[in-house]
């Protein structure tokens, strides 16, 4: 098993099989391990997305990624999502911040 990342992260991929692997996050919670597990499953190449906490005292959350053999790694799968994810917080921060704004502005009226 190898093991590479800082940290807060790590990845661990099951001997030579690029396709499988789990990436280990510390600080993060359920919030964090079902919006990847989403964005991971609707990526076409992912065969399973999935997510645990071993235990409520450990800090660390496992994300546990499959995909098509041949396709892209489990990494790359991980980080596009991750990338994807972030695009979806923008468009929602800047959705809300237009709203409040409009809000504010209203209320000054």
């Amino acid at each position: 098993m190898a093991n590479s990342g800082g940290e807060d992260l790590c990845l661990e991929v099951a001997g030579d099989d690029p396709s499988c692997a789990t990436i280990v996050l510390r600080g993060e919670d359920h919030t964090m391990g079902n919006a990847v597990r989403y964005m991971l499953a609707r990526r076409p190449g992912v065969e399973f997305a999935g997510y645990s906490i071993p235990h409520p005292s450990e800090d660390r959350l496992n994300i546990r990624v499959q995909t098509i053999a041949g396709g892209e790694s489990a990494a790359e799968a991980f980080g596009g999502s991750v990338k994807d994810l972030a695009g979806v917080a923008d468009v929602i921060a800047k959705s809300f911040l237009g709203a409040l704004e409009e809000f504010s502005t209203s209320m000054k009226q």
